[in-house]
């Protein structure tokens, strides 16, 4: 197995509606209302892509965000250009489980078809059973998104080609100092997600959403994905929050001034401040040194609550 092949999960369509067809065809491919060929507008840099495109996908669509415009612009370049032959794709086919094929061809332009964006994929006669990836790599790749990196997972993935069970408990992340802890605080993410509207920072923040589906959970940006990115409800202030997930702190203080600074620079409109927010199960005297000179970050504890009603 090369070690510059990538593994990225591929949404074919609003709930996978194009799975079957693109099995059937044999290839990926993603419209998002950019109608020309970009066979001469792809550069090694997506941010140059998005910095020429984004303006293109906002007058056809007026009533997107910046943060939506991105979202589809970076996923555009990714199928188009960021794949390589080689690169492995893994393709939600909407009952549980995954295509699973490899890229074959440059990018192809079919103006008359649903998904004009195209790439030739060989596709696997195995698919891979969500139920069966370990609980990290199935809350990374369940992110909403067209696109998702998900390299990292790759021995688990060719593993499960193979047929083979991976061990539940995985984690090949080396900035993890407690697997355990990283292992509860993805499942407060998700949990802080759905119930968002009963914390604190719901009664001030929205969830950035895109047709009724939320966007803002894990949104990729440059150096990796946000856990949450949220806007205040007057539209003032993006709020880019993260989980400390059993990391190194100081790992965790520059990635969130990373991202914050992404949204800034790529993401906010005029007027518009950025804020972050970590929490932590537990107080942190490194975390709360950085911040004390970083006005515009916060932190927060979370409590676990548990308690049995007899019925």
């Amino acid at each position: 197995m090369s070690s510059s092949k990538r593994y990225i999960r591929v949404m074919l369509g609003k709930g996978s509606v194009f799975a079957d067809i693109c099995y059937k065809q044999s290839f990926i491919g993603a419209n998002f209302g950019i109608q020309q060929d970009l066979k001469n507008d792809l550069p090694e840099d997506w941010r140059e892509f998005n910095k020429k495109f984004i303006p293109i996908f906002l007058e056809s669509r007026p009533d997107k965000s910046k943060v939506a415009a991105g979202l589809a612009c970076g996923a555009l370049w990714t199928i188009c250009k960021g794949l390589s032959d080689g690169d492995i794709v893994l393709c939600p086919k909407g009952d549980g489980t995954y295509l699973v094929g490899e890229i074959i061809g440059d990018y192809i332009y079919k103006p008359s078809a649903e998904l004009p964006h195209t790439r030739s994929v060989r596709w696997y006669p195995e698919v891979i059973s969500r139920s069966s990836l370990s609980q990290e790599f199935r809350n990374s790749s369940g992110s909403i998104g067209t696109t998702c990196d998900v390299t990292k997972y790759s021995s688990e993935i060719e593993s499960l080609i193979l047929g083979k069970t991976p061990a539940v408990i995985h984690s090949s992340d080396p900035t993890i100092e407690d697997p355990s802890v990283f292992a509860m605080e993805k499942h407060l993410e998700d949990f802080l997600v759905k119930n968002w509207f009963q914390t604190e920072l719901g009664k001030k923040y929205n969830i950035f959403e895109e047709d009724g589906e939320i966007i803002g959970q894990q949104y990729q940006t440059d150096t990796g994905p946000i856990d949450i990115l949220a806007l205040s409800k007057d539209g003032k202030e993006l709020l880019v929050v993260e989980l400390k997930k059993g990391r190194v702190s100081d790992f965790v203080v520059g990635q969130i001034q990373r991202y914050m600074g992404y949204v800034k620079e790529e993401l906010a409109e005029n007027g518009q401040t950025v804020k972050g927010i970590i929490i932590a199960l537990e107080d942190d005297l490194k975390i709360k040194r950085a911040l004390s000179v970083a006005n515009n970050i916060e932190f927060y504890r979370y409590k676990v609550l548990f308690s049995l009603v007899k019925s």
